[in-house]
């Protein structure tokens, strides 16, 4: 008689460790076979649709985009473990229609990102990268940058990482404000926030530096345009370690060329890998995705997300031991 073929899981999340990784080795003696994103990168929709044979139970996901077309392809899935926070590139009502759990892994890139956040905001504030590449190009300058103690930082989100980006600038003595319409949904008290709740367009106003902290999808999709980039300070500076649709690249390119805004720090963008024109600015400061790419908080996430995955699995009464 023929052995069935093993169950497999997919782990599409390109920066899930691979040598010597126990987590790995956990879903391993499960009894599956491990299939891993073989491009190294983000994937596509195209290149995501073969790799979703009848026999992937399972999946570790990334921030690619799981459409209403590519789960329906998927007839053998039953959970998706999203190896980070947001959810929005997961078709939710698809993926409730077809009995298809979801899970993710909230609390564990928090520290990570909050930290990679301050450390983009002093990076612009002091032109620290602006200074290194000079010193490489052969040219000693005494840039003149602005203290994170003296400013106001908005916080356009005010959930887990902006809550902790807020707690880390204020030890800096920097006044913080937010803006978050889903404050109350998430079960806190605006009488109980550590800064006052304002609405979007006072943020950009008041706030020397504006950091996102909020999903994307199609709601958010350019939230940051020519007319919100408009409302903020010339000297003001713009953070993204969020999602890379929320800023209208092109209009934030146009405003940081014509001085309409001191600087940005961007960790993600729209399309990776990021080749496009900001690169030619001196007063951005790019980074490839690093927010959860600490060794510590990618240990955590990654047992977090194998482990919701078999939990999930046993739920359906898939073997899993």
């Amino acid at each position: 008689m023929k052995k069935p073929a093993p169950l497999k899981i997919l782990i599409t999340t390109s920066s899930f460790a691979v040598a010597g990784n126990v987590h790995l080795t956990f879903l391993g003696e499960r009894g599956f076979e491990i299939v891993l994103n073989p491009y190294g990168r983000k994937i596509t929709p195209d290149e995501l649709v073969p790799l979703l044979d009848d026999s992937v139970v399972g999946m570790i996901a990334g921030v690619e985009s799981l459409s209403r077309a590519a789960l329906e392809r998927a007839k053998g899935l039953k959970v998706i473990s999203r190896c980070g926070i947001g959810l929005e590139s997961v078709d939710l009502e698809a993926a409730l229609e077809r009995g298809i759990r979801v899970v993710n892994t909230p609390d564990a890139p928090t520290a990570a990102v909050a930290e990679l956040t301050i450390g983009l905001i002093l990076a612009a504030l002091r032109r620290i990268a602006e200074a290194d590449r000079g010193i490489r190009a052969g040219h000693w300058q005494g840039l003149s940058g602005r203290l994170l103690g003296a400013c106001t930082v908005g916080l356009i989100g005010y959930g887990r990482i902006g809550r902790a980006v807020g707690g880390l600038a204020r030890a800096f003595g920097a006044t913080t404000i937010a803006c978050d319409p889903w404050v109350e949904a998430n079960h806190l008290s605006p009488a109980d926030l550590p800064c006052p709740l304002v609405d979007l367009a006072t943020v950009l106003r008041q706030a020397d530096v504006v950091s996102l902290h909020i999903p994307g999808g199609p709601d958010n999709d350019h939230l940051i345009d020519a007319a919100r980039l408009g409302l903020m300070k010339k000297d003001a500076v713009l953070v993204n370690t969020a999602r890379g649709d929320l800023i209208d690249e092109g209009a934030l390119f146009l405003a940081l060329q014509g001085k309409q805004l001191a600087a940005a720090a961007l960790d993600v963008f729209s399309e990776e890998p990021y080749t496009g024109p900001l690169i030619t600015l001196p007063n951005v400061v790019l980074t490839s995705h690093l927010g959860s790419r600490a060794r510590e908080t990618r240990d955590r996430m990654e047992n977090e997300a194998a482990r919701n995955l078999v939990r999930e699995l046993q739920a359906t009464t898939l073997p899993t031991d």
